[in-house]
């Protein structure tokens, strides 16, 4: 490190440091005697002790601060450094000066000696000696540049303790390095602090890093009251100021916002440079924002920026995307006559245009124009003729372009896919056995292709005998087709084979339509394969494919017709960890399945998760469900999701209430049952005999004693926890 001053400055001895840092002689005899009594023997030692002394008789003959200081430059580690500048510290004739010190401090930082540097600072501040303040800023700097922020934050601190003006260009490389490292929003705004702290006045590139690293944590809102700030700090957004406001914008999917920035990008006369080009235009094309991306190409041709094929490929995708052929033909010729190659994604977009603008022709002989090799834009045009009914057509091309080299798998696939959507079976095999005579292998969209049609032909055997000739070579079909398949073998009531197809393709991660699988389930249970259908639902979850509410209730319905209640249970404790939502229909089957005496606890647990949900119990399972939690004496603990389901119209009986009251003010809640007596004789029932009874004893006393009281007693691994934990 070659840090200057422009006077040297002899300086008293620093007592308060070395006091601390140093508690025994510091004659050259002693210092070596400590250096060979802390290397324990080793060879390092030895020679960091040669280093040491060799250094000590060089100052003897020499003391010198410019000694020093290459002494300092020089030394192996800055362990040696410190030793070295502790000895000269205590010399009658002391040889330091601020040069010094900042090597020291620059050895101790490029360590990272983080405690040292501290002590040293507080010192070199108190030199208070021209050319301090200069050092200062080139030790940031310096320290910046080793990537040592921390130690440079605390030079910058030290500098504001002895009002030493630190330039704002060695603070921006301390918060540069803070947002390049990711360190985060915290890190950054403590240094912002330090520098606004040390008074020193930010410029737009401090305000830069600033609005940078408060996008970065998601504070956009913040980050554009700083924007709007700049101009009240004195300061004009440029370039890079802009690029990364509408960067922001962008991927907060806020497109016109940034189309916005951009206009007063424009009013303020800011010109973009090419890493503003390089990273907008490709975002204005992606949002299609094509006013402002077509503006922003212009401002490139005239201040001479360069545009590469990835620009010129965005900007010519978002002008197809429009319809805008001509602009982009006359871009696709800019982009050749400025040297650039044209991608392969660009031929697809400029005939995908042509073809979606109905000029097959003008597709053609721009393929042919520009000698295009690429299989991929002959392919679309192959499929634009096939989408337009145009199948003969297609099929001529697809000759001549075989003629010419120039399909794959894919091209022959596209025309077969055609026939088959028309439920051309016959024309569809031709095609087949001309592809495989073409030395093409049929693939998996071939298969899927056909097994489509065959399902669409009602040919439901032939379906599954390509469906075998798939299993041998190890293809799988598409989505679309798989479905079809299995929906067309449940119609033929081949469940088996059904299950068969859905176990192959979900070993392989394929996915089934929601419809498709709930026809599967449906038969299944319906011819009583039950115990597959729950591991098909299984499956299917596992693979990505989403269960409806009617999937699982056709399970449910098919368990409890078969009395398999602990089936039911397993089921739900599947949906609860899978995170399912319950609808009305499942909630009613479950709290069926708990109104016993061993779960009528969990029961009273989903009854109000129920409630809480917006469903209510159907008429029979609430006609069933009140009795057993008043013999429970659980009353209590549903009160509340009572009160819900009774303001609704037919949802109570005569019988009912009574239960509900004289169950509540068994239990000792008075207060409660009064406010189903209230409903009770707004309806204009009358309490039966028993609850009159009880009504007139409950009088005169306070409160009457909880009788047949329930003590649940409930363990950490009972349903009760896993229900509590599930629902909530």
């Amino acid at each position: 490190m070659a840090l200057k001053v422009q006077s040297r400055m002899w300086f008293a001895r620093p007592h308060l440091l070395w006091s601390r840092l140093m508690c025994c002689s510091f004659s050259d005899a002693p210092a070596a005697r400590a250096s060979a009594a802390g290397g324990g023997g080793g060879g390092g030692a030895r020679g960091c002790s040669y280093e040491f002394d060799s250094a000590i008789r060089s100052l003897r003959i020499n003391p010198q601060p410019e000694r020093l200081a290459h002494i300092l430059d020089s030394a192996s580690d800055f362990n040696l450094a410190l030793r070295i500048f502790r000895w000269a510290s205590y010399q009658r004739m002391p040889i330091h000066t601020v040069d010094t010190y900042a090597r020291m401090i620059a050895k101790l930082g490029d360590a990272g000696n983080h405690d040292e540097i501290g002590g040293f600072l507080k010192e070199m501040v108190r030199l208070d000696v021209p050319g301090l303040e200069k050092v200062m800023n080139d030790l940031v700097q310096f320290l910046s540049g080793k990537n040592r922020f921390d130690e440079a934050l605390l030079v910058i601190q030290h500098a504001s303790s002895g009002n030493f003006k630190i330039s704002v260009s060695s603070c921006n490389g301390v918060l540069c390095g803070l947002v390049k490292e990711g360190r985060g929003l915290r890190p950054f705004m403590r240094a912002y602090m330090e520098v606004v702290k040390a008074g020193v006045l930010p410029d737009v590139e401090t305000l830069n890093w600033l609005i940078e690293v408060l996008c970065e944590a998601g504070h956009l809102e913040l980050a554009l009251v700083q924007f709007d700030k700049m101009s009240k700090k004195r300061c004009i957004p440029n370039s890079r100021t802009f690029k990364i406001l509408i960067t922001a914008l962008c991927s907060h999917g806020r497109a016109d916002e940034s189309a916005d920035a951009f206009d007063k990008m424009l009013q303020l006369r800011c010109i973009p440079d090419s890493s503003f080009c390089v990273q907008v235009l490709p975002l204005f094309c992606k949002f299609n924002k094509l006013k402002e991306a077509r503006k922003l190409h212009q401002m490139m041709k005239e201040y001479k920026l360069q545009s590469d094929q990835h620009l010129y490929s965005a900007l010519i995708r978002c002008l197809c995307e429009n319809q805008l052929l001509d602009d982009a033909v006359t871009t696709v010729n800019d982009m050749i006559a400025s040297g650039h190659a044209l991608m392969r994604s660009t031929f697809v977009n400029i005939v995908d245009c042509y073809c979606t603008l109905g000029q097959f022709h003008k597709a053609v002989n721009f393929l042919e124009e520009n000698d295009v090799a690429e299989i991929e834009a002959y392919n679309v045009l192959l499929r634009s003729l096939c989408k337009t009914g145009r199948v003969q057509d297609s099929v001529n091309y697809l000759t001549e372009l075989h003629s010419r080299g120039l399909v794959n798998c894919q091209s022959w696939n596209i025309v077969i896919a055609q026939f088959c959507n028309n439920g051309n079976i016959r024309r569809a095999s031709e095609l087949i056995c001309r592809m495989i005579v073409s030395s093409f292998t049929a693939d998996e969209s071939t298969y899927s292709s056909v097994v489509s049609c065959y399902c669409k032909l009602g040919l439901y055997k032939n379906a599954l005998d390509m469906f075998r000739r798939l299993d041998v070579s190890n293809l799988s079909l598409n989505s679309e087709s798989f479905s079809q398949l299995v929906e067309s073998l449940c119609h033929m009531k081949k469940i088996q084979e059904a299950a068969e197809v859905f176990k192959y393709h979900c070993k392989r991660g394929c996915n089934l339509t929601s419809e498709s699988l709930e026809m599967l389930i449906q038969e299944s249970c319906m011819v009583g394969m039950i115990r597959e259908a729950i591991k098909m639902r299984s499956l299917a979850v596992c693979t990505g494919t989403s269960c409806t509410f009617t999937t699982y209730n056709t399970i449910f319905r098919a368990l409890l017709h078969l009395k398999k209640e602990k089936d039911v249970l397993l089921l739900f404790a599947h949906m609860l960890m899978e995170g399912c939502l319950l609808n009305e229909y499942t909630y009613n089957c479950i709290l069926r399945y708990f109104l016993t005496k061993e779960t009528i606890f969990e029961a009273a647990i989903l009854f109000n998760r129920m409630v809480k949900d917006g469903f209510v119990p159907d008429q029979e399972t609430f006609e069933l469900l009140v009795p057993e939690m008043a013999l429970s004496s659980l009353l209590n603990m549903i009160s509340e999701s009572l009160l819900t389901v009774v303001n609704m119209d037919g949802m109570m009986s005569p019988r009912i209430s009574n239960i509900i009251i004289y169950g509540l003010i068994k239990e000792g809640f008075k207060s409660e049952a009064c406010k189903f007596l209230d409903q009770m004789i707004e309806k204009g029932w009358v309490p039966d005999s028993r609850t009159h009874s009880i009504l007139l004893s409950s009088s005169g006393r306070e409160e009457p004693r909880e009788s047949d009281e329930v003590n649940h007693t409930v363990d950490d691994d009972n349903v009760s926890n896993i229900l509590l934990e599930g629902l909530d």
